[in-house]
């Protein structure tokens, strides 16, 4: 077991919105592509035991697919998603929202594992899901002045 890798990304960031509200973009599948800057296209309907597919865009612009299966599913509060081949690479994400004075704290949290751990470059990832977090923000931001 210690020659299987473990990497942790963790971000969070203040919007100054409801859960609900952020909870209602972030299950939105066709709406990531007006916002998300990392899963570009997202098919599927978020369930616990839901399978969803995600056009992934890495660091240099290059697009991949990526398969996950939701684990958890806690309305306004948690998503969790867990994808990969055991034993080579593994990733278990979350997006939890946590309710606060003024607003919402919005983490994403990554663990990944697996031998192929040693061997990827993942450095880019937790830069990329702050980018995703601000445009997450700048989202709410764009239809809280819509409903204005």
């Amino acid at each position: 077991m210690a020659l299987l890798g473990h990497r942790v990304v963790h971000t969070e960031l203040m919007i100054p919105a409801p859960p609900a509200a952020i909870w209602a973009v972030l299950t939105d599948p066709p709406g990531y592509a007006e916002w998300n800057p990392i899963f570009v296209h997202v098919e599927g309907t978020y369930a616990e035991g839901a399978t969803m597919r995600y056009r992934m865009r890495d660091h240099t612009g290059k697009e991949s697919d990526v398969t996950s299966s939701v684990l958890r599913f806690e309305p306004e509060s948690e998503l969790r998603q867990f994808g990969g081949i055991r034993g080579v690479l593994t990733f278990e994400h979350q997006w939890l929202l946590d309710a606060m004075d003024g607003g919402t704290r919005v983490t994403q949290h990554e663990e990944y594992r697996g031998i192929g751990v040693w061997f990827w470059d993942s450095s880019w990832v937790e830069p990329a899901y702050a980018r995703a977090n601000e445009a997450l923000r700048e989202r709410m931001a764009r239809l809280e002045a819509a409903r204005r």
